[in-house]
């Protein structure tokens, strides 16, 4: 465990476990809204990420990965399997997420591999380069960066859009993605891998979120030009690109429709991060995808029209 990861938290227990096993939960959803970044250990119910039927098989064995918005959502189920599938990870997250971080930390943990925990913000490149500079020395070197940090905010009007809230997501969803590629490309080895975390949104737009779902085909567009920059190198980029998930993103946004979140889809409920994590395995694993790079993989549900 890095240094950044000793400060006491809850043991992880067999009621904890016991919510990751269930069905998957319907909508609708009970009631909730919370204030922004949002918290998983507040949300009702809990997001399944555990993966109880997953079983590891070595795939990134030895390996190192960075991931952004690792302490929820998405991001931690991914550190969860990353773990079971044998790499070290780095979990960058908001302070104010520390929390959910920590809880995180012990479940990579309990998969037997190491965690280390680096708070900050990638809106700023400094902590981006620092973040991995830390990776490296807690660790000895980076094999995986996955980009999955993001900020989202509904407005029904473009007028709505304050000028700070346009730059704060081009520069937590794009700009950090930028920042922590450019910062990582240096350390990492003929094949290593970069995997993205873009959006349904990003392809298909989506009216009440013109600001983030910009920044999501930017980042499209950002990772089929990287793939093509990298590629002499050896080093591989791909991007996941879901539909509605159940993360502390969106109970932290339009409180007032959480409760249908996903209903729309053919599956008329959204995803759990564990449904989408394998994807991110998928593209961290040479075993798996060692020619494929410069893809945008829609996880939709049952939808079949994204391009």
């Amino acid at each position: 465990m890095g240094k950044a990861g000793k400060a006491k938290v809850k043991a992880v227990t067999k009621s904890d476990t016991a919510e990751q096993t269930g069905a998957r939960p319907e909508n609708p959803m009970p009631a909730q809204g919370q204030e922004r970044p949002g918290m998983e250990n507040e949300m009702t119910p809990r997001p399944q990420f555990l993966g109880p039927s997953y079983k590891g098989s070595e795939k990134l064995k030895g390996k190192v990965a960075l991931i952004t918005g690792g302490d929820s959502g998405i991001g931690r189920s991914v550190a969860v399997f990353y773990a079971r599938e044998g790499a070290d990870v780095a979990l960058v997250y908001l302070p104010e997420e520390a929390e959910d971080a920590k809880e995180t930390l012990l479940y990579v943990e309990k998969e037997g591999r190491r965690a280390l925990l680096i708070p900050g913000d990638v809106m700023e490149s400094k902590f981006c380069r620092d973040a991995v500079e830390q990776t490296v020395k807690e660790f000895g070197k980076l094999d995986i960066l996955v980009n999955n940090a993001a900020y989202q905010h509904h407005h029904e009007s473009i007028e709505d859009i304050s000028d700070e809230q346009f730059e704060k997501t081009f520069r937590t969803n794009i700009f950090g993605y930028f920042y922590m590629a450019k910062a990582a490309v240096k350390h990492l080895p003929k094949g290593g891998a970069i995997v993205n975390c873009g959006s349904i949104t990003g392809l298909e737009g989506a009216k009440e979120l013109l600001d983030y779902s910009a920044t999501k085909g930017a980042i499209h567009a950002f990772t089929k030009s990287l793939a093509q920059s990298l590629v002499e190198k050896g080093i591989r980029v791909n991007c996941v690109a879901p539909g509605p998930v159940w993360t502390p993103l969106n109970v932290a946004d339009k409180k007032e429709e959480v409760a249908h979140h996903g209903a729309d889809t053919p599956m008329k409920r959204p995803a759990q991060p564990e449904e989408i994590a394998p994807a991110f395995v998928f593209f961290a694993s040479n075993t798996d995808s060692s020619y494929i790079t410069g893809e945008v993989l829609t996880l939709l549900g049952g939808e079949t029209t994204a391009a």
